[in-house]
């Protein structure tokens, strides 16, 4: 049953967890300083925010479509810029 008040929801949920994973998730409430209620509310409100790894990538995917770039010229890329940082990390490291 859900009932909204101003721009939230009150849903009531019942779910089931392991003993483990309650003991966790009241530690993790205790240490955050909030009930468990409140702390499991934030952790579904961060999950329905998220993005999934389809839409973060989406607009690099459009681009690499549109450039015309092959795979194997993408990973030669890739491989070019990775040698880059670690040579860079390598100089900073001395």
């Amino acid at each position: 049953m859900a009932a909204a008040t101003g721009s939230t929801v009150e849903l009531s949920l019942k779910v089931r967890l392991s003993k483990q994973a309650e003991a966790k998730l009241a530690e993790r409430a205790a240490a955050s300083g909030q009930r468990v209620g409140e702390y499991a509310s934030h952790i579904l409100e961060h999950a329905a925010a998220s993005r999934s790894i389809d839409e973060i990538l989406a607009p690099f995917r459009r681009q690499v479509a549109e450039s015309g770039m092959s795979d194997e010229e993408l990973e030669q890329l890739f491989e070019q810029l990775r040698d880059q940082v670690w040579r860079e990390r390598q100089g900073s490291a001395q």
